[in-house]
C-alpha cells in the first residue's frame, strides 16, 4: 500500500494510491501519525475499494511529505556505506562497530517535489545525500535484530540535505548543519513494509540536473536496517511514527573533484527501487527565510 499526504483546494488530506490515482481516506484518520499508530491497513484497503470511483488524478493534487509533523527529531545514521565513510572529513576517526547516530530537527521535513529555499549567507556548501527512510510502526524497547523488521511500518525516499561548512563549525556536532528548514524532503509516499520483499537489496540513486552522482544498493549498508533498529532501541523506546534515515552512499558533492555543491536552479532527484522518487529544485534567498 502507498499512503500519501496531499493538499487539494488548500486543504491537507490523507490518501492511499490506487494505481496512479489517490483515494481520500481523511475520514478514517486525522493524519499519517494517527494512521501509523492505529496500524489497521485492512480497513483502509476496504474503504479505498468502496471509494475508488471518487479517486483523484495525482496530477491534480500537491503531494506533501507523507509525515508532515514528525513526532520528534528525525533519527539519522551516519557513515553507513563504507565508501562514504572513506569520504569523511575526520580521517583520524576509525570505523566503529556501532552505528553513528545524529538527528535532524522536525522542521527539516519537506514535500517530495517542493522548491527548497536556503540562504547562501548562512551556508556556501549545501550538499545532497540520498537515503532510505524507515518508519517505525509500533512501540519497542530492547528489540532483537531477529524481530526488528516486525517493528517497521514502511519506507520512504529521503534527501538528507546538509550544510557542509556549518557541520564543521560546532565542535564536530552535525546538528546545525543538518537542521536547516526544509532540508529533508520525504516521499513521494509511504510504502508499507509488505510491499518490499527485501529491504537490503534495493538500488538507491541520486541525480543532480540529470547526472547520476550517487549509485549503490542497500545491500552495501555496513549496519543493515534490523541492526539499526535493534541498536537504537537499546537506548531509547522507539515510537510509532519515528523516522530513521539509514545513511547515504558515496559521491557527495563536497568530495567530488571538482566539488558539486547545490545552487540556484539545481534539480536533485533521489530514487529507490520499488519505493519511488523525489525531485526538488533548489532556490536561494540572500536573507534567512522567515516562517509564518
Amino acid at each position: 500500500m502507498k499512503l500519501v499526504t496531499y493538499r487539494k483546494n488548500n486543504q491537507v488530506c490523507l490518501g492511499t494510491m490506487i494505481e496512479d490515482k489517490v483515494v481520500d481516506i481523511s475520514n478514517l484518520h486525522k493524519d499519517m501519525n494517527d494512521l501509523i499508530k492505529d496500524g489497521d491497513l485492512a480497513i483502509i484497503e476496504e474503504y479505498a475499494k468502496l471509494q475508488s470511483n471518487k479517486a483523484i488524478k495525482i496530477e491534480n493534487i500537491e503531494l506533501l511529505s507523507p509525515i508532515t509533523s514528525p513526532i520528534r527529531n528525525i533519527i539519522c545514521i551516519g557513515w553507513n556505506y563504507l565508501k562514504h565513510f572513506e569520504e569523511r572529513y575526520q580521517q583520524h576517526i576509525e570505523l566503529s562497530d556501532k552505528p553513528t547516530v545524529f538527528t535532524k530537527a522536525t522542521t527539516t521535513v519537506a514535500g517530495p517535489y517542493r522548491e527548497l529555499v536556503y540562504s547562501d549567507e548562512y551556508t556556501k556548501m549545501f550538499d545532497y545525500e540520498a537515503e532510505l527512510a524507515v518508519v517505525i510502526g509500533r512501540e519497542g524497547k530492547g528489540i532483537s535484530e531477529e524481530e526488528a523488521l516486525d517493528y517497521i511500518f514502511g519506507y520512504m525516499c529521503a534527501n538528507d540535505l546538509s550544510a557542509r561548512d556549518i557541520q564543521q563549525q560546532h565542535g564536530g556536532q552535525w546538528f546545525m548543519g543538518k537542521s536547516i528548514d526544509e532540508s529533508c524532503p520525504l516521499g513521494p509516499w509511504l510504502v508499507t513494509k509488505d510491499e518490499i520483499e527485501d529491504i537490503q537489496n534495493l538500488d538507491i540513486t541520486c541525480k543532480v540536473n540529470g547526472e547520476v552522482v550517487q549509485k549503490s544498493n542497500t545491500s552495501a549498508m555496513i549496519f543493515p536496517v534490523a541492526t539499526i533498529i535493534s541498536e537504537l532501541s537499546m537506548a531509547m523506546t522507539l515510537l510509532p511514527g519515528d523516522i530513521i534515515l539509514t545513511g547515504t552512499p558515496s559521491g557527495i558533492g563536497v568530495k567530488r573533484k571538482p566539488q558539486l555543491l547545490l545552487g540556484e536552479g539545481d534539480v536533485v532527484e533521489v530514487e529507490i527501487e520499488n519505493i519511488g522518487s523525489i525531485k526538488n529544485t533548489i532556490r536561494i534567498k540572500k536573507e534567512l527565510r522567515v516562517r509564518g
